[in-house]
């Protein structure tokens, strides 16, 4: 099995794929930035997070990019 990715300009091209692969019933993903799927990780993700709601709870640092090496 091969994986192409394709890039419409417009709607109208999008549309035209789409109806290329249907009628030849070609297996598609359409992964349009749109999509409520993350490529990300859901653990990554929640532990992001949970460092943010630290940083503003008061319990991280600030360095300054000056002293990044120091």
């Amino acid at each position: 099995m091969e994986t192409f990715i394709v890039h419409p300009k417009n709607n109208e091209e999008k549309k035209v794929i789409k109806a290329f692969l249907e009628a030849l019933k070609i297996k598609f993903e359409n992964l349009t930035s749109n999509s409520t799927e993350s490529p990300y990780d859901a653990d990554f993700v929640d532990m992001v997070e949970e460092n943010r709601e630290d940083y503003k709870a008061g319990k991280g640092i600030k360095i300054d990019l000056d002293d990044i090496w120091k």
